[in-house]
């Protein structure tokens, strides 16, 4: 039984981007779509049994039509192909109040075949051409839907978090009891495990958290755990597998060393019943790069803007199609010799481009005790040529040609 595993979309996500001029889309969508067209081609072509969206179909609680519409062509693609799709509700999935319909829920309410939408935990047995599976799903879950009022009247923050971790642990140890031994199962779930190494997830955070521990969901029961949420791919366990397949594009530059693609799992079916061997395997998608070239021009260098092109020129590569974000750090003395234009045109090649300088001031010399009106201009300037670790010799020999300037200047 071959399944196929990805998670967070995030549809929407339109930063770094312009609009398109052939289809007024925006390229940021565009890049997002044509991963997951890379996804279901592979999943059609190489005839899968099922494939398992483990949550946060959009950025937003309420995507606007078109995202929808997009991303139901994709659904309908493989649900006209013969392939199940399981698609869990993530935290972004959610509606803002309750009682409003799940971003996703329109697929259960039209009854499209092959489609299940998973909102809350159930036990969901799901024919395949291979035979049928188990998915043991945990959705996001408001503390709401887990846990009353009385519950938590009288609690803190982190005796709350404790109970709704207790609350998420009963839930999947529920599901267990629930399983047919028979038949191979999965688990299904969009929730942040515990020492999982974090991804763009950071800066999109909606409400509060809740983790749970590795221990709690890699239960020998399930075959495969399949996650959602944390946006950097990556396997927590490999008895059972315990995989994050992380988002399916880079979202930000905070995903910029990250390679995005999906799991295919293999179930072994010949093994004795209730000792399938799973195995899991990453399969990358093209994904727009993101580059960060970061440029320091020392207060030495005679030319900052040759600096800077130097360093541009090296990346050449990495530049073109990609999302480029180039930093300076620049002496004040020598931020004006960067033109802005010529960098631009240097970097035309850039899918998108942001410029960011940062300009180092040389700190003022105190003068100690004295103010400006105390002090005499021979005495500033030997505190400044002291300052700047001048020799002695040189430091009188100076002094000596201040003093006729000076005088001069009164004459």
């Amino acid at each position: 039984m071959k399944i196929l595993h990805f998670a967070d979309l995030h549809i929407g996500v339109e930063s770094y981007g312009h609009i398109d001029p052939a289809t007024g889309l925006s390229t940021r969508l565009l890049d997002i779509l044509s991963s997951l067209d890379q996804l279901v081609d592979y999943a059609i072509d190489d005839r899968v049994d099922l494939v398992v969206f483990c949550g946060d179909a959009y950025k937003s609680r309420e995507p606007s039509q078109t995202h929808q519409r997009e991303f139901a062509k994709r659904i309908s693609r493989l649900s006209a192909a013969g392939i199940p799709v399981f698609l869990l509700t993530g935290n972004h999935d959610l509606p803002n109040a309750v009682g409003r319909a799940t971003s996703t829920e329109i697929f259960s309410t039209l009854e499209v075949k092959n489609v299940y939408v998973s909102s809350r935990p159930e036990v969901y047995r799901i024919p395949t051409k291979s035979g049928t599976v188990q998915v043991a799903s945990l959705p996001w879950l408001r503390r709401s839907a887990v846990l009353s009022r009385d519950d938590t009247r009288s609690l803190n923050f982190e005796q709350i978090t404790e109970r709704m971790q207790a609350s998420l642990s009963g839930i999947i140890a529920a599901h267990v009891e629930k399983l047919d031994r028979s038949l191979p199962s999965i688990l299904a779930a969009h929730v942040w495990v515990a020492g999982a190494r974090l991804g763009t997830e950071k800066t999109m955070t909606i409400g509060q958290e809740h983790t749970l521990l590795l221990s709690t969901i890699a239960k020998p029961a399930f075959d495969y755990v399949a996650l959602g949420h944390i946006h950097r791919g990556q396997v927590l366990s490999e008895n059972p597998p315990v995989v994050y397949s992380g988002s399916l594009n880079r979202l930000d530059f905070g995903d910029e060393g990250d390679e995005k693609g999906f799991y295919i799992v293999d179930i072994n079916l010949n093994s004795p019943a209730g000792k399938w061997q799973a195995k899991s395997t990453f399969h990358p998608v093209r994904s727009r790069r993101f580059a960060t070239i970061s440029v320091t021009v020392e207060p030495g260098q005679a030319d900052a803007m040759a600096v800077v092109l130097e360093s541009i020129e090296k990346k050449a590569e990495e530049i073109k199609d990609a999302i480029v974000r180039l930093h300076i750090i620049v002496p004040a003395e020598l931020d004006g010799q960067l033109n802005d234009n010529a960098l631009k045109s240097a970097l035309i090649e850039a899918s998108f481009l942001t410029i960011s300088r940062d300009v180092k001031r040389q700190a003022r010399v105190r003068l100690g005790n004295f103010s400006a009106e105390d002090i005499t201009p021979m005495d500033a300037l030997k505190v400044w040529l002291e300052s700047q670790n001048t020799g002695s010799e040189r430091i009188k020999v100076l002094l000596e040609h201040g003093q006729k300037l000076i005088d001069g200047a009164e004459e």
